[in-house]
């Protein structure tokens, strides 16, 4: 008999344990009472199982009822998803919008756009990677991304399109016990060479044989921003961090922001621009979210771009 379940059968019985009562769930459905009472009943009879307690003067759910409750409102939510779904689809939105994001880009302004997002394309999952230099490229190269956010890589490969979001101040620092943070003025290339530089690497084969911004022979790689930003925590050499991550570690002395020659003193502007396929832009739901990232104040933590930037 569990065959011949209706999501009519599920959706009455949602109203009338929300309405609290069969009349109440009657007049919110525009049916009668006596309607409401008969499907209660044959889905009782059809499921075997006691939903409600008729003892007292309104119905109370069983215990059994209550259980199966939630299965009935997760089957109803199911149908109203794929209903909605289908209806975008059919409009040309995106079954899913999966988007890779630079490490460098502050999460947290992210974060933002998705809640609004999730607001707005409820019936439109989101995916989501993180990565950096070209690994935020390749999965829009290769159709897995509808877009991506990048800045840690300079250059980008013919047949993408670049729109410009905001900048992201990149400073270099040190730990507080690193020899370099006890150099007073500005640090020379030459120094520099004489320390462990922490780079961060290329977990795709976009930036092969090209270096960006190395300035010491003696370099550690590391395919994750974290572990830098933990290897410079230790003292294990010096790099470039995003300033978002690493402000509060300088504001209690953990790390010092190096001074070094050529390199402005408030640090370098990193742009970032949301990247896609020339040849197969995003649909809506994609637009909207590369819109709303341009406007999002979260992002702005620095101040127009004071050079460009190239060490990572």
């Amino acid at each position: 008999m569990l065959d011949g379940l209706s999501l009519d059968q599920l959706r009455i019985f949602e109203a009338a344990v929300d309405e609290g009562s069969f009349s109440a769930a009657a007049r919110k459905l525009r049916r009668t009472q006596s309607a409401v009472s008969e499907t209660m009943a044959n889905l009782e009879a059809q499921l075997g199982v006691v939903l409600f307690d008729r003892s007292a003067r309104y119905p109370r759910l069983t215990t059994e009822g209550a259980v199966l409750l939630a299965d009935a409102r997760a089957i109803v939510a199911g149908v109203n998803g794929l209903k909605a779904r289908a209806k975008g689809i059919a409009g040309g939105l995106e079954p899913e919008l999966t988007a890779v994001i630079d490490v460098f880009f502050p999460i947290t302004a992210f974060a933002e756009v998705a809640r609004e997002f999730r607001e707005s394309f409820s019936a439109t999952p989101l995916r989501l990677y993180v990565e950096a230099l070209g690994a935020t490229v390749q999965p829009v190269m290769d159709g897995r991304a509808s877009f991506g956010l990048v800045g840690s890589l300079p250059t980008l490969p013919a047949g993408l399109t670049a729109e410009r979001l905001t900048s992201v101040t990149f400073v270099m620092v040190a730990a507080a016990d690193h020899p370099l943070a006890a150099h007073r003025g500005l640090i020379p290339k030459a120094a520099l060479a004489e320390h462990v530089q922490l780079v961060l690497t290329d977990r795709s084969d976009l930036s092969a044989g090209r270096e960006f911004g190395v300035m010491s022979p003696s370099t550690w790689r590391l395919g994750d921003l974290f572990a830098k930003h933990a290897f410079l925590l230790s003292g294990l050499g010096w790099g470039g961090m995003p300033l978002h991550i690493v402000r509060q570690d300088i504001d209690d002395g953990r790390l010092v922001i190096l001074s070094i020659e050529d390199i402005p003193e408030g640090g370098l502007s990193l742009p970032m621009s949301a990247v896609y396929r020339t040849s197969e832009p995003p649909g809506p739901a994609g637009r909207w979210m590369i819109e709303r990232l341009k406007q999002c104040p979260n992002q702005a933590f620095v101040e127009e771009a004071v050079d460009e930037p190239g060490n990572v």
